[in-house]
């Protein structure tokens, strides 16, 4: 999931830039030499976690396009283009959401993704593999299934879920690094911190952030499904449950490089605890079951 993976890496980039940053300016010095102050530190963390994860929503949409090279459509110089621009109009209207940009990007495999930092300045994306493999009910669906996603305002709760996460990180890191610069190297507080206590940080908050992006991807898994929910509200239950139909057949078996396949719309295979889609197999079903 595109979406999904370029937002927590733009996360985790940013959130390392402003740890190095407040420790250049002396931030964590000031806090160790005050004898660790943990509600003092708690606020920082907050301040720097939620602020590195807006910044993350905010660089988003910019980032995607220059990611994949995605080129928006102003005027659709083909009877395709202007196909898929009234088609996402159509849905964001019955959605309620301002008029997406919509996008277009070379890429072999079928994906497609939406984001942006709000629901009325959002983006949709599809690759020219999803155009070329999908018939026009498919394509719908898939776009509905987008569309749900910016009108439920998921990069906005990814966000908070995220900017939570990266507090209780830099707290946790900073906490634990603390502990481990007094216990194994025995340094007064009052001396600020070591070389010790910033690489024991900057270590933790690389290992705690793959833990916290677990639980990001628990939410990403279930946003799926409401996602898929409401493509087939927008787009029709049947076109929804085809174009599923149709991802497990291009999918299964792969033909795309393990990392590649990774980012694809129907799912990463890094494991289940970091799988940002759930099974295709279960979106199928549950798509049947509320029928």
């Amino acid at each position: 999931m595109k979406r999904v993976f370029l937002f927590l890496l733009t996360n985790i980039a940013v959130l390392l830039v402003l740890s190095v940053v407040a420790s250049l300016l002396g931030v964590d010095r000031w806090l160790t030499a005050q004898g660790l102050n943990l509600p003092a530190l708690l606020g920082f963390c907050a301040v720097f976690g939620f602020g590195g994860a807006f910044i993350s929503l905010a660089l988003s949409k910019w980032i995607a396009k220059m990611s994949v090279g995605a080129r928006v459509i102003e005027q659709p110089g083909n009877a395709a283009e202007a196909w898929l621009l009234s088609t996402v109009q159509r849905l964001a209207q019955t959605a309620g959401i301002g008029m997406p940009e919509v996008a277009m990007y070379e890429a072999p495999e079928p994906n497609a993704f939406a984001t942006g930092m709000t629901r009325n300045s959002s983006m949709v994306a599809v690759s020219s593999g999803l155009l070329q493999s999908m018939n026009q009910d498919e394509i719908e669906a898939v776009l509905g299934h987008e569309v749900t996603h910016i009108a439920n305002g998921d990069m906005v709760t990814l966000t908070l879920i995220q900017g939570v996460l990266n507090t209780f990180v830099m707290f946790l890191a900073r906490v634990i690094g603390y502990a481990i610069d007094q216990a194994v190297f025995r340094r007064d507080p009052r001396e600020g911190i070591g070389f010790g206590y910033f690489i024991t940080v900057m270590v933790l908050q690389i290992v705690l952030g793959f833990l916290a992006t677990m639980i990001v991807c628990a939410f990403s898994r279930w946003r799926e499904f409401r996602a898929d929910a409401g493509g087939a509200h927008l787009a029709g239950r049947r076109k929804m449950i085809a174009a599923l139909e149709r991802l497990k057949a291009i999918h299964e078996p792969s033909t795309l490089p393990q990392n590649v396949a990774a980012f694809g719309i129907a799912g990463a295979q890094l494991g289940r605890l970091f799988m940002t889609h759930p099974p295709l197999e279960r979106r199928i079903a549950a798509l049947l079951q509320a029928a």
